[in-house]
């Protein structure tokens, strides 16, 4: 019994220590670049990774506009879960066959730093954990900075930088209000979903986040994150 409980208080200790040592690292990105995540570690084996670290003052603000449009058009508001969107999603999904999710800029951020692609309870309430937390270290600049420079873009591709290179041979910081509509368009399933060329769903939903983006701008909901 005494071995097994050295054993247990052992394991106690190691579960404090990791979960220490994950938030003092998400305390130290509040400065630091994030260098590797999950989702990059397993992207499609043989696939080479591509991605490439920018300040957000080197995105275009059209892309930064586009995905609060697709994404979370209260980023600005909400405390790093809006609840009142995740009420509705509840609501939706259980009278819809089609999923909806309700996950805020913050929370994607959390998963993509913190955890990986996939579903179950467990991994969401950990996730939601997270969202509260960077919301509280972070600035909204510096989780919009992060996001853009971590979000997979399909291909082995992660971050905005990468993902203009690769799509229209261009900077990120030189996207168009078109070409940034388009990458936003494919963030939710960016292997399946192509810019180049887009589909007529693609096409179509890049139509739309162009006209969201236009509120975005005029009704100022990039407010915490342009200045």
């Amino acid at each position: 019994m005494k071995t097994l409980a050295r054993v247990l208080r052992f394991i106690v200790l190691g579960l404090c220590v990791l979960v220490l040592s994950i938030h003092v690292m998400g305390a130290a990105h509040a400065v630091l670049p994030v260098h590797g995540t999950w989702n990059m570690v397993l992207r499609p084996m043989g696939t080479p990774l591509r991605r490439h670290w920018v300040p957000l003052n080197r995105l275009s603000p059209h892309l930064v506009r586009a995905v609060i449009a697709a994404e979370d058009a209260r980023f600005c508001q909400h405390g790093g879960i809006d609840f009142d969107a995740l009420e509705r999603a509840i609501d939706d999904n259980r009278t819809r066959d089609r999923r909806r999710g309700g996950s805020t800029l913050t929370q994607q951020t959390a998963k993509n730093v913190f955890l990986w692609n996939g579903g179950g309870y467990g991994r969401k309430a950990v996730e939601a954990w997270f969202a509260l937390y960077i919301d509280t270290v972070w600035t909204k600049r510096r989780i919009m900075e992060i996001y853009l420079n971590v979000a997979e873009w399909g291909d082995g591709i992660f971050g905005a930088e990468a993902a203009a290179q690769a799509r229209f041979g261009k900077s990120a910081a030189d996207l168009s209000g078109r070409e940034a509509a388009l990458l936003a368009a494919v963030l939710p399933s960016p292997n399946k979903w192509r810019v180049d060329p887009p589909g007529p769903y693609v096409s179509g939903r890049a139509n739309t986040l162009q006209q969201r983006a236009r509120i975005v701008r005029n009704e100022g909901l990039d407010a915490c994150v342009l200045p």
